[in-house]
């Protein structure tokens, strides 16, 4: 049975064996050690995917859902982006457009919460904490993905996306803690 259009792919077997020799395939279909920094970048660039739905599944405030949802499916795409070496031409690539929109979403977040006196520490209600830790395992991922850009061509908008993301997962952090009424921990 064909694909259809809005299935981007189809796993009929999970487990291929070709990656038990330490070998994984990049996006196009070249085989690397799965050390290779790129595959360090989408990997962690997982990690944070994964943490969202952990956040997801911690009943964040309604008005971020769907947010984090976008940002998930990005991530997804960036994962894809980082996975595909820049020469190849017509991929999916992060675009100014995606990094505009969470700057969008960074402000209409940050402009219902207090002025910060002190820094924040990760920690608060349950959703806040969860976002906190998937702020930080993204923060790795912009570090991973800066390693592959300095032995690689990376799309460098892929590199802005990673520190936007970080930066809207602190203020997500944030209003969850605000909108469960949750004084933020703050250092002292």
């Amino acid at each position: 049975m064909p694909r259809a259009k809005d299935e981007p792919v189809r796993l009929t077997r999970i487990y291929t064996r070709a990656g038990d020799a330490g070998e994984t395939s990049l996006g196009d279909g070249s085989r690397v050690p799965k050390l290779d920094c790129r595959i360090a970048a989408f990997g962690t660039v997982d990690e944070v995917n994964s943490l969202l739905g952990l956040a997801l599944a911690a009943a964040p405030p309604e008005e971020m859902r769907g947010v984090l949802e976008r940002v998930q499916n990005e991530l997804f795409d960036l994962g894809a982006d980082l996975s595909v070496p820049m020469e190849r031409e017509a991929r999916l690539r992060v675009t100014q457009e995606q990094v505009d929109a969470l700057e969008r979403e960074c402000d209409r977040f940050n402009a219902e919460l207090p002025e910060l006196k002190s820094f924040v520490l990760p920690g608060g209600n349950e959703a806040a904490a969860r976002l906190h830790v998937a702020r930080t395992i993204c923060r790795r991922a912009e570090r991973e993905a800066l390693v592959a850009s300095g032995l690689y061509r990376v799309n460098p908008l892929a590199l802005v996306y990673l520190n936007r993301v970080s930066d809207l997962l602190f203020i997500l952090a944030r209003t969850a803690n605000a909108a469960a009424g949750h004084e933020e921990p703050l250092w002292k």
